[in-house]
């Protein structure tokens, strides 16, 4: 995997998708700019969750974006998915590498720093910190971080580093200026008018921001 990839990535979640279909609002993010896309539908049946997987997959391979599911390893493994997103009440890191092999992308929240000095021993492709700030797409989190917590444990990880929590327009620059190699975004794009024009701004800002580091 590289930093890049982690730059704006797309946290789904249909519910939020003003009744649009979650490959359009997928299909138009990555045209805006969008460098991974986590599928996490934390309410849909296994096989719905493997039907929509299946219409992402080719979606995100010919933008070159890679496929994340989040937690389900099983449905990783039937569409090929390049990798998953695990939490801490989760699979074992240790299992969860075992079965997908070593090329695989796996990333791991961490949500205080006990986490994050336990996934400074695993060899993770990278750590989700969340959540930065509190959001209402995610309700059952831990305390937030905050942007001088954020700073501490990006210096503290030894992984790739990716924000999550409370991402829009107006909180990624000072996220990213603290040293984040991305933000991780759900609302924000998949409730957006144009999902296309909020992933190339957000884009924009992010970019802004890291060019000034």
């Amino acid at each position: 995997m590289k930093r890049e990839e982690l730059r704006l990535y797309l946290v789904t979640d249909s519910d939020l998708c003003l009744g649009r279909s979650l490959e359009e609002v997928v299909c138009e993010a990555v045209k805006g700019g969008v460098t991974m896309v986590q599928l996490r539908e934390k309410s849909a049946s296994t096989r719905t969750f493997v039907e929509l997987a299946q219409r992402l997959k080719p979606v995100c391979k010919a933008a070159g974006v890679p496929l994340i599911i989040n937690d389900r390893l099983d449905v990783a493994l039937v569409v090929d998915a390049d990798g998953v997103h695990i939490g801490q009440s989760d699979m074992p890191y240790e299992v969860a590498r075992r079965i997908l092999g070593p090329d695989k992308i796996i990333g791991l929240s961490v949500e205080n720093f006990d986490d994050l000095e336990r996934a400074n021993a695993l060899d993770v492709d990278y750590v989700g910190i969340s959540p930065v700030y509190g959001t209402p797409t995610k309700t059952d989190t831990a305390e937030p971080f905050g942007l001088e917590g954020l700073r501490r444990a990006v210096e503290l990880s030894i992984h790739p580093t990716v924000a999550i929590g409370g991402m829009n327009a107006s909180t990624v620059g000072d996220v990213v200026a603290v040293g984040t190699d991305g933000v991780a975004v759900v609302s924000a794009i998949c409730s957006a008018p144009s999902p296309r024009t909020a992933s190339q701004e957000l884009l924009g800002v992010i970019n802004e921001h890291l060019c000034e580091r």
